[in-house]
């Protein structure tokens, strides 16, 4: 058998819409990549970018359990000495939830080209209106791996 590379001929790309009211982060952050990846189609290959475009609404909503709001903290550091500032998820989410949901979907993605060009297909918003419309993005259910959870 010989290995099946996808050319861009073979590679259509979805638009999903996914609403993040009431979800986990972690949760919802693993799905979007996935989406973003093309993991969910038969012709996925890591070498290459076979992903959908994915819509994200109601950022704002979107839930941490235990106790990450106080624990879990965001670093970002502007480049010069000194410049590490660091925000607890509780302060983050309340003045940048889309930030938030991007940075957590970012993580989750290959470190290299491929995952920055994978990154530019996603697009937060903190509220439930979006400007793509237009492209006629498809709702996302997200599928239970298991039935064993509470």
């Amino acid at each position: 058998m010989k290995t099946f590379t996808p050319r861009p001929s073979d590679i259509t790309r979805r638009w999903w819409v996914i609403d993040a009211d009431g979800q986990i982060l972690g949760r919802l952050a693993v799905d979007v990549a996935r989406l973003l990846r093309g993991k969910h189609k038969t012709i996925f290959a890591p070498h290459v970018d076979t992903g959908d475009f994915v819509v994200i609404i109601n950022a704002r909503n979107v839930r941490l359990t235990g106790r990450k709001l106080d624990q879990k903290i965001a670093y970002r550091h502007s480049g010069y000495p000194g410049g590490l500032r660091a925000t607890t998820y509780r302060d983050f989410l309340a003045t940048r939830p889309s930030e938030a949901v991007r940075k957590a979907v970012k993580g989750m993605l290959p470190r290299n080209r491929l995952g920055r060009q994978m990154l530019t297909k996603l697009k937060v918003y903190d509220g439930a209106d979006h400007p793509h419309v237009g492209q006629n993005p498809q709702p996302y259910k997200r599928e239970e791996a298991s039935s064993w959870r509470p």
